[in-house]
């Protein structure tokens, strides 16, 4: 027995007759699901939680003022789609096809040449008449009148590592939390079984790896859960997802003998974040055993179901995406590929066509989806690259091509995001390029201008939504970003 200002505790050893460094050695083994510590972050997820009541940090919250939506998917096509071959239509640019810009102060990553025409067909749809390429014709013929195409993003600079980071964080250089991560801290969960924000890419991490779903400073709560997509096993896609060897019950008594072994090392020793994140972490972790096996599961969709959504990664994904915003999930990632699938320095015409590919049905099914259940108008949609490419084609260099003079480089002077639901006044076009699509002209956006109308459309005063670390208050979108009342319905 120890005494502690008149306060007497049990050690770990006058409970359980060993030290808890013991019990905690042997009950690693017995606790297999834990295995999933290291998909929920590990030493990242700090934080303080408890079970269901006020001091929960994943607990429901209300944002500033009535926000119109309640979750975002966020598309991410990692590499740079071409604005030009998909959502803003260049007829000067094709028309001047192999001939010189007829202005030359734009600055390259790499040499370009001569203007480099689309090789996809533009047509109208909706009442909007908005013109689309074909490659995403299945899309735009079924929710083009729901979708605002903002045509004049802009971003810092044109290299991959700053500008995904800028995308997803707000921040190009400097350790900043994800946009998920700030979601997850201003409105917390629906569902305590599974984890706020998730952040699916198939195949590995992208660039950068997990600092594009970081909490940073943040608690660690709020970092984005990764998940491996590529797979269709259960036991594959979440390592240990199910503990075959020891039943759920006895996992919680282990779990409950832990939480007072710690709840006593705290009292001995202050607070710890870094023991508060353990105890977050394998109560979340037990939770996941009832929920996540389901969600993560699509074979029990009905077949006409997932046929429309289609059988590649990005697909299914969306397909995930729709069901874990269904339970709940405040902030779903879905990355198209691990390197930069969309970086089609050469092949632009193979690879951009495979790649729309294997998102264009599913697009169209998820929106239509969650148009069925009801959840469209409540959940934020967003697609984008973290940059566009060039309008000129790129000329062969050394590393960044095959020496093929038949793709484009990076640009981010000017490039297409477009967004839908959760709030967004569909059928418009926001913004242009110049005539051949290089700069962001009219009505130009900057990333902190799209963060700052993102939180504003969950509910958000982005200027009040801060943390405070190291003395400052800090926020998304630091001392920038615009709310585009124009894109709001």
């Amino acid at each position: 027995m120890t005494r502690d200002n008149g306060i007497y505790h049990s050690s770990p050893a006058t409970l359980t007759g060993i030290s808890r460094r013991e019990l905690l050695a042997r009950s690693g083994t017995g606790l297999g699901m834990l295995g999933l510590a290291g998909l929920l972050g590990d030493d990242a997820l700090l934080g303080r939680t408890q079970a269901a009541d006020s001091n929960n940090p994943l607990a429901p919250r209300e944002p500033h003022f009535e926000g119109k939506a309640k979750h975002v998917i966020h598309i991410f096509c990692n590499g740079g789609p071409s604005h030009v071959d998909t959502f803003d239509n260049k007829p000067e640019l094709t028309k001047h096809h192999g001939k010189p810009l007829p202005f030359s102060n734009l600055k390259t990553e790499r040499k370009t040449g001569h203007c480099f025409g689309t090789s996809f067909s533009f047509q109208k749809y909706g009442e909007s008449g908005i013109e689309v390429s074909e490659l995403y014709a299945k899309t735009a013929a079924a929710h083009i009148d729901d979708m605002c195409i903002v045509r004049s993003m802009h971003a810092d600079v044109p290299n991959h590592e700053p500008s995904l980071l800028l995308m997803n964080c707000g921040e190009s250089t400097l350790i900043r939390p994800s946009v998920g991560s700030w979601v997850s801290y201003g409105l917390g969960t629906e569902n305590q079984n599974l984890p706020s924000f998730i952040a699916m890419c198939p195949g590995g991490y992208p660039i950068k790896g997990a600092q594009n779903w970081q909490s940073a400073f943040l608690p660690g709560i709020y970092q984005g859960t990764y998940i491996n997509s590529q797979h269709r096993d259960i036991e594959k896609l979440i390592a240990n997802i199910r503990n075959n060897d020891i039943p759920l019950n006895q996992q919680r008594r282990q779990l409950d003998t832990l939480q007072r072994l710690n709840e006593i090392h705290k009292a001995e020793r202050g607070e710890s974040p870094e023991l508060d994140a353990r105890i977050a972490n394998y109560e979340l972790a037990y939770r996941m055993q009832l929920e996540a096996s389901d969600v993560f599961d699509i074979s029990n969709e009905p077949a006409h179901v997932i046929e429309s959504y289609g059988a590649s990664s990005p697909a299914r994904q969306m397909l995930i995406a729709r069901r874990l915003v269904e339970r709940g999930v405040r902030y779903v990632q879905l990355w198209h590929g691990a390197g930069q699938p969309w970086d089609n320095h050469d092949d632009i015409e193979k690879n951009h066509r495979r790649l729309a590919g294997q998102q264009d049905s599913a697009l169209a099914a998820l929106m239509s989806d969650l148009k069925r259940l009801g959840l469209f108008d409540e959940t934020l949609i967003v697609w984008g690259g973290e940059f566009g490419r060039t309008p000129v084609v790129e000329l062969p260099t050394a590393g960044a091509n095959q020496g093929k003079i038949n793709g484009r480089d990076h640009n981010h002077w000017g490039f297409t995001v477009w967004l839908a639901g959760g709030g967004i006044r569909g059928g418009q076009t926001y913004g242009t390029t110049d005539p051949f699509g290089f700069r962001a002209e009219e009505n130009p956006v900057h990333v902190h201008d799209l963060h700052a109308t993102m939180l504003h459309l969950l509910g958000f005063d982005h200027k009040q939504l801060t943390y405070r670390y190291a003395g400052r208050d800090y926020r998304l979108t630091d001392i920038h970003g615009e709310v585009k009342h124009d894109w709001l319905s």
